[in-house]
């Protein structure tokens, strides 16, 4: 099979394997976390915890909309967390301040960073002995991005009635507040001194003093839980696994697409690659006119390099489309862009390496499968090249970096030593592995 076919085939397969992993989320999500009977009138728990990601934020909104229309009586925020990123809380705040359920906060130990606004969307905040509110300087702690933060935790504390300037002190060293934070400072907020300063409305040891104090202890409790599915999404949605998983599935298809033969690393880059794109469609994140952009766009690749090369449109469309493919995968802001950008950092530092140490220490023969099977009659010999080293030739499309040439009137294919050759240029063998012809252009010729 050719490298455009081979490249076509792994994006099919990356489609069909993130299709088999989609499960939409229903009004019901996962049966197992809920009680069979009818939850109405019930108080409904939210438990955020850990690292704030978007799959958690998918998590929420899931679970609001369910509750909503339950008719639940409250919705109980469980909060313990050091943040995460300000986009999924931010999505999180939405959810909350748009649910017709009343909702409540409790701080088991601390709501920090992200966590923060999550607590301050909420209805009441309800703290625990010993727990913390606050520490939410974003990183980079650049002008714009404070600025923006703490407008969005000013416009979230005054619309519960707290004091708007405590909740931007939380964000912005340069607020200072007598006999609470100084210049330089970011204010967390003890449990103690969030009840003092109207940041709180108690101290509750348990979710049964939470409940007690807002009159629904009678009130029968639903515990959300995460469904294996979203568990698996959350892990695979994480900012740095995800960095790795588009990196290695990159890596995967550019040594497939470089090599004979179908091997490990096209495999290892398909399930790669099918893993970044079906956790984000798991957790709602994404839908399938992602996954068509990405077909559409390695299409493109594929038709300019082996259908209409020479023109370089047809390529940068494809690119360009795989790559606004990964910046919606990633919330389409600019914590994306970093992102995508570190990823396609780590790609292309992987494939220099590969390419110069790879071929070198024999890697590609350890893992790719270099013979082929074919003609009527079973296996059939691998042409044996080593004759044409040092011959000179011409090359019959251009290599970017595959292609054929003409070498004593025998059509081969090949690949260029790494730079881009365009057709009829005048070429010579520089080294032959197996099945793999490498040319150089002789230039002047």
């Amino acid at each position: 099979m050719s490298t455009g076919g081979r490249v076509l085939v792994a994006a099919l397969l990356v489609a069909a394997i993130a299709g088999t992993m989609y499960e939409p989320m229903s009004a019901a999500g996962d049966r197992e976390a809920l009680p069979a009977q009818d939850p109405a009138g019930a108080v409904w728990v939210i438990p955020v915890q850990g690292t704030i990601d978007l799959g958690l934020a998918a998590f929420v909104g899931r679970v609001v909309k369910e509750a909503s229309q339950a008719d639940a009586a409250l919705l109980l925020i469980e909060l313990n967390t050091f943040g995460g990123r300000v986009d999924a809380a931010t999505d999180i705040r939405d959810t909350l301040i748009s649910s017709s359920v009343p909702t409540a906060a409790f701080v088991q130990e601390r709501a920090w960073s992200a966590g923060a606004l999550i607590a301050l969307a909420a209805d009441t905040i309800w703290m625990a002995p010993g727990s913390s509110i606050g520490a939410a300087q974003p990183v980079p702690a650049d002008e714009k991005t404070v600025s923006a933060l703490r407008a969005e935790f000013e416009a979230t504390a005054e619309r519960a009635g707290r004091d708007p300037k405590i909740a931007a002190a939380m964000v912005d060293a340069g607020v200072v507040i007598e006999g609470l934070v100084g210049e330089g400072e970011i204010l967390t907020l003890t449990a103690g001194r969030a009840v003092e300063k109207g940041y709180a409305e108690g101290i509750a040891r348990s979710r049964e003093e939470v409940l007690s104090a807002l009159d629904v202890s009678e009130r029968r409790v639903v515990v959300a839980e995460l469904g294996w599915s979203e568990r698996m999404a959350r892990f695979l949605s994480e900012p740095t696994v995800s960095q790795l998983l588009l990196t290695l599935g990159f890596l995967g298809l550019i040594a497939e697409a470089t090599s004979p033969g179908v091997g490990v690393p096209g495999l290892v880059g398909v399930v790669c690659l099918a893993l970044f794109y079906g956790a984000r469609m798991i957790a709602g994140l994404v839908g399938w006119e992602v996954i068509l952009l990405v077909i559409a766009g390695l299409v493109l690749i594929v038709l300019e390099l082996l259908v209409i090369p020479g023109f370089g449109l047809a390529g940068l469309a494809g690119a360009g489309a795989i790559l606004w493919s990964l910046v919606v995968s990633f919330g389409g802001n600019g914590e994306a862009l970093r992102s995508v950008g570190i990823s396609l950092g780590l790609t292309l530092v992987g494939a220099l390496l590969l390419w110069r140490f790879g071929r070198r220490a024999g890697l590609w023969r350890r893992v790719i499968l270099e013979t082929r099977l074919g003609g009527e009659g079973g296996h059939v010999s691998a042409p044996d090249h080593s004759r044409l080293v040092g011959r000179t030739g011409v090359a019959l499309t251009a290599l970017r970096p595959s292609g054929a040439v003409e070498i004593d009137g025998e059509r081969i294919d090949a690949v260029s030593d790494g730079g881009y050759i365009a057709a009829g240029r005048q070429i010579e063998v520089k080294l032959v592995e197996g099945t793999r012809v490498v040319v150089r252009e002789v230039k002047g010729g």
